[in-house]
């Protein structure tokens, strides 16, 4: 494995840590081995990125971290606290506080204006009008959309579209957003707009973004990328002129 990066010292500020991770998916009694053995550390308040083909495992290691998924072996660490020890009613909790999530296909409701898109999951929890709408407008404005507030989804260009699902994600004030492909349909100058409101959004708002891709780009936009290969991390690579 190639590496610039030293694990421990990351480890200081870590949010969420793995040790020895692994996922085994049974299938007519064959053994695909997903992830291996796998020491990830993702900085509170940073960008990162799992960078990577199509089968080398990103999206299982994201959903395992987050726990939409369960590991075979290995731990997972948020705040230090390992996640294999909460229930499946605990670990939904958490997951509701902890994380927000980002997707290649938007998700938006097409009746639904960006204000209400963005809204959603507050009037999901319960909130009151007014802290809804303040905090509503306030993640519109971080992703820059609050000129198209009134406006629905098929009003918007594609990149308009995947920031209303950005500050959808945002405006729950989750500690960690995970971006799955989240370029995925747009075009190249359009995606870069996308991965320069999520370094934004790490810088100034503290939040941690996880972002998994397989753009080469990313390399202008993440503060650290870990490259895989097989379920296996073949290269770490920490980029400081991104923080």
């Amino acid at each position: 494995m190639e590496s610039n990066v030293d694990l421990a010292a990351l480890k200081s500020n870590a949010i969420i840590y793995t040790e020895n991770l692994n996922r085994i998916y049974r299938s007519r009694g064959v053994e695909v081995h997903a992830l291996r053995n796998l020491n990830i550390v993702i900085p509170q308040g940073t960008f990162v990125a799992f960078r990577g083909r199509s089968g080398s495992g990103k999206t299982t290691l994201i959903n395992c971290i987050s726990g939409l998924d369960r590991p075979t072996s290995g731990e997972v660490y948020l705040h230090e606290q390992p996640m294999s020890k909460l229930s499946d009613h605990k670990m939904t909790l958490l997951r509701r506080r902890e994380f927000s999530f980002v997707f290649q296909s938007f998700a938006l409701l097409p009746t639904f204006s960006a204000f209400e898109n963005v809204e959603l999951p507050l009037r999901i929890k319960g909130m009151g009008r007014r802290e809804r709408r303040e905090r509503t407008m306030r993640a519109l404005t971080v992703v820059g959309l609050v000129k198209w507030a009134k406006h629905r989804p098929y009003e918007m260009s594609g990149g308009q579209q995947q920031r209303v699902a950005v500050a959808r994600a945002l405006v729950t004030t989750p500690e960690v957003i995970m971006a799955d492909e989240p370029t995925g349909e747009l075009d190249s100058a359009t995606g870069r707009q996308i991965m320069s409101l999520f370094r934004q959004i790490a810088i100034e708002e503290n939040v941690t973004v996880v972002m998994v891709t397989h753009d080469p780009l990313i390399e202008e936009y993440a503060s650290l990328v870990y490259e895989l290969l097989d379920g296996q991390v073949v290269r770490i690579t920490e980029y400081p002129q991104n923080r």
